[in-house]
């Protein structure tokens, strides 16, 4: 039956995520970078294209919103929410300078660009890891196996062991679940007195 298929295949993919150590590792490493930037007053920004984009605004969502429980908002942000901007740019340059552009409008030395692909092949996000690297963004590929063309192109490297795309997005919601809640845990580290502090 497709159905218990499907989630068989998404639970061994987690089984072998959750037996890598050096990928647990490579997670630990981004999720301290992140926070690093955000302690020193610096962003994280996002970018994706597709179900990608859709995973990259999600994640800035948890970071700037909430994740666990009420904090103060953090400075996360995917890059493809403006349409006006996105639309120009696709039309007045190319397709493939609409992140690397705004990378460069608003990525300062410290942040963190966060880059989401499941091929590792896309080239507007290679752009923006260019334009990152150059300015001094700690840039970070989340990809499926191979790391594609990013690899070459980025500080961190999160390869979910997969050619499936499906299961790698899954995965990578995971991931990223993941560094939302340590961030989170690690600036924000008791709910209780916040709590305390709206009650006074």
């Amino acid at each position: 039956m497709r159905i218990k298929q499907a989630i068989q295949q998404s639970i061994e993919l987690k089984q072998e995520i959750l037996n890598n150590e050096s990928l647990l590792d490579m997670i630990k490493q981004v999720s301290d970078e992140c926070i690093k930037a955000l302690q020193n007053d610096g962003k994280i920004l996002f970018c994706g294209n597709g179900g990608s984009a859709a995973d990259a605004q999600h994640l800035a969502a948890e970071l700037s919103g909430r994740f666990y429980y009420d904090r103060e908002p953090l400075f996360a942000e995917a890059l493809h929410v403006n349409t006006s901007y996105l639309t120009a740019v696709a039309n007045d340059y190319s397709y493939d300078e609409i992140f690397s552009r705004m990378v460069k409008a608003k990525g300062r030395k410290g942040d963190v660009l966060i880059g989401i692909s499941t091929s590792g092949n896309s080239e507007n996000i290679i752009r923006a890891f260019e334009t990152a690297n150059k300015i001094g963004l700690t840039t970070v590929g989340m990809t499926g196996k191979t790391g594609g063309k990013m690899k070459d192109y980025c500080c961190y490297l999160i390869n979910v062991p997969s050619t499936d795309t499906p299961r790698i997005q899954e995965a990578h919601i995971l991931i990223g679940h993941i560094i939302c809640e340590l961030i989170e845990k690690n600036i924000f580290p008791n709910p209780d007195k916040l709590e305390d502090k709206r009650q006074k």
